[in-house]
Order: structure tokens, then C-alpha cells, then sequence
């Protein structure tokens, strides 16, 4: 696994973090190694990993699966778009499975721990996601759901900051600048998604109960932001629930 820039939840962690989101667009590989071990390292405060059957969802290029093997774990991911399946350059690996998020081609109870970062903003059905996770997962199995929420300053992902005047404005803006439409586009692969509403579902579900809520990216003590309403989807960035199957 890879050895991390950082120990403990602190500050130092969340400057680290964000420093390697600003390279995200010309060091994807890196930025998502350093998120895949740290996730990892979010994990292990949960569950051991070791045999652990995971399933990310969403998984990409398969950025995540080193990190993942290291900790002792069976892992296999799941991606509906072929271009992004082969960005990463892993080729004729074990694992690889082409699919939605929104039906997953798994048996339901069949997973340990269903893992998902950064994809339910990108959905056009966030909760038949989330029930979906839920599905697959087996009876005490764990869940680990993490997005960028749209009013967090990130929400408009390469449109942001304006998608706060409005997602069809911020990617109007951001063609008439660039010359090209953005990556996210709004509506289409792109939608709002609230701290508040997936909270909400959460605690709705009577086959899950929830473990832990953070900012991901933030400081442990950062929690406290959940408790307020407003403030708490412009702060929080990045919302991660920990949740366990019942």
C-alpha cells in the first residue's frame, strides 16, 4: 500500500488532499492513488479488509485496486463507460466488470463491503443507486458512499464556482470560454445532489444503519458540520457515509 504524506485526521491530512486535487487534470493517477490509500486507511477504521469481498462501483480505470489488494482484500469494479474502463492502462486483469450503477449485474447479498467515491453525483438516479448498493451488499456487510455535493465550492466539478448561478449558466460559461463543452455536463451527466437528501435516505432505510457521516475531506472534528443545515452543503465539499447492511 502506498505510504501516505500524513497520520492522523487532522489538518495536515486535508492539505495534502486538496494540494493533489489540484493536479487531478494533468496527474490523475497520482491524485487517485494517494485518495484509493487513504480510503483504504478510512476503511480499516471500520472493518478489516483482509478476504473482504469489495465491490467498487464506478470504479474507472481501476485506479483503486492496488491499494485495495494490498490491505488483504478480493476486490472487482464495476464500470459502465469502456473509454474510462481502459484510461489507466490496465489491461486483462481479474475483476473488470462492465455495468450501471443503477442495476448492478450482482447477486444481491453477495458483496462484503460496496464501495463508491465521487460517481452518485454523476447519476441520474442517485437513490436507485444507493438502493442498489444497499441490494448487493450482504447482512452486516458495509457500505462506504462518498460525493461531492452540489453546493459545495467543487459541485460544478470544471464549471464550479458559477454552478452556483445555475448548472445550465455554469456550463454555458464554461463553452463559450474553452471553446468546447465541459466534461460534466448538467442534466446529463452531472445533477445535484444534497448532503441534506442523502442524510435523509439514510436514516428512511430500515436495512441499513449508519455508521459514521464526515467530509471526507476535512478533519475528524469537522463532523459537527452535519448538524447544521445550509452551512453544512457548502462546507462539507465532500460528504462520506460509512453504513452497514442489517
Amino acid at each position: 500500500m502506498r505510504t501516505l504524506p500524513y497520520s492522523g485526521w487532522g489538518l495536515n491530512r486535508s492539505k495534502t488532499l486538496f494540494l493533489a486535487h489540484r493536479k487531478e487534470p494533468v496527474d490523475p493517477a497520482g491524485f487517485y492513488s494517494l485518495i484509493a490509500a487513504d480510503s483504504v486507511r478510512q476503511l480499516l477504521r471500520y472493518t478489516s479488509l483482509t478476504d473482504q469481498l469489495v465491490l467498487d462501483v464506478g470504479g474507472g480505470p481501476g485506479y483503486f485496486r492496488s491499494a485495495f489488494l494490498d490491505a488483504g482484500a478480493r476486490y472487482v469494479w464495476v464500470e459502465p463507460d469502456v473509454s474510462e474502463m481502459e484510461a489507466g492502462g490496465i489491461d486483462d486483469v481479474p475483476g473488470r466488470v462492465r455495468g450501471s450503477a443503477l442495476d448492478l449485474p450482482f447477486l444481491s447479498g453477495s458483496i462484503d463491503l460496496c464501495y463508491t467515491s465521487n460517481v452518485l453525483e454523476h447519476v441520474p438516479d442517485p437513490w436507485r443507486m444507493c438502493s442498489e448498493l444497499v441490494r448487493v451488499t450482504r447482512p452486516g456487510g458495509l457500505i462506504f458512499l462518498s460525493y461531492t455535493n452540489w453546493l459545495s465550492p467543487w459541485g460544478g466539478h470544471e464549471t464550479a464556482p458559477w454552478h452556483y448561478l445555475g448548472g445550465d449558466r455554469a456550463a454555458a460559461r464554461f463553452e463559450r470560454r474553452r471553446g468546447h463543452a465541459p466534461k460534466n455536463i448538467y442534466g446529463r451527466t452531472l445533477f445535484p445532489v444534497s448532503v441534506a437528501d442523502t442524510l435523509s435516505w439514510a436514516r428512511r432505510r430500515a436495512d441499513v444503519e449508519i455508521l459514521d457521516a464526515m467530509p471526507r475531506y476535512l478533519p475528524d472534528w469537522a463532523k459537527v458540520i452535519l448538524r447544521v443545515p445550509g452551512a453544512r452543503e457548502i462546507v462539507t465539499w465532500n460528504l462520506a457515509m460509512v453504513l452497514r447492511k442489517l
